[in-house]
């Protein structure tokens, strides 16, 4: 995230929201999260609204334990703990791997340390065509064409001809994110990267504000 290009606007929104990386790293600003992923955007609103304690009180599971054990969780905090316990997936895990243990500890402590930053921020479950048109820093994101078909909203669900109109029509500051075989847009490489699955892989990016292009 610290490649690319920063806000040139107090409003940022990234339709298709994710982990929001690049919000939380301009966190003061204005920012509008939205996706189309319900679970998703459930753990965000529970994020918003809880405490520092409500996040340490979360229990750190051990190698073998299943989130359907733990019966005085809310569905939210299972959902977030899912996530916690396997980095990288695509919907929450229910069974603690050895390497869940530590990334749990891991994930409560950037929480804890990131808590305060989103209280501001409005988060909304819904597709990115239902935006309005403003002029904003929008920093999109989506499933990636090739390699995106495994989000539970994937890229089977996405007509890139029409996502690639929509971005072009954006007002203000346009910042979209890709990897090297997509060409929906004019992408330019940005950043060579080690993806999840310790493979390299190339971060293209299409902009109306040229980046300091890094290869």
């Amino acid at each position: 995230v610290d490649y690319y290009p920063p806000p040139k606007h107090k409003m940022i929104i990234e339709p298709f929201a994710g982990s929001a990386r690049y919000s939380l790293k301009y966190w003061q600003n204005d920012i509008l999260l939205v996706d189309k992923y319900e679970r998703l955007i459930t753990i965000w609103l529970y994020l918003q609204q809880a405490t520092i304690s409500d996040i340490k009180q979360l229990p750190i599971l051990k190698k073998g334990e299943n989130l359907n054990n733990f019966n005085l969780l809310t569905t939210e905090e299972k959902d977030l703990l899912g996530f916690m316990i396997q980095a990288g997936v695509n919907a929450p895990r229910l069974t603690c791997t050895e390497a869940g243990v530590r990334n749990q500890v891991t994930a409560k402590n950037n929480i804890i340390r990131d808590l305060h930053k989103i209280k501001h921020w409005r988060i909304k479950c819904g597709s990115y065509a239902e935006l309005e048109n403003m002029e904003a820093t929008w920093f999109i994101d989506p499933p990636y064409q090739f390699g995106g078909e495994y989000y539970r909203v994937s890229n089977k669900n996405i007509d890139y001809k029409i996502l690639s109109n929509w971005c072009k029509e954006r007002e203000g500051q346009i910042i979209v994110c890709e990897n090297t075989k997509a060409d929906w847009l004019p992408f330019k490489h940005l950043k060579k990267i080690q993806g999840m699955a310790q493979t390299n892989t190339i971060e293209v990016i299409f902009t109306n504000h040229e980046p300091n292009t890094l290869f």
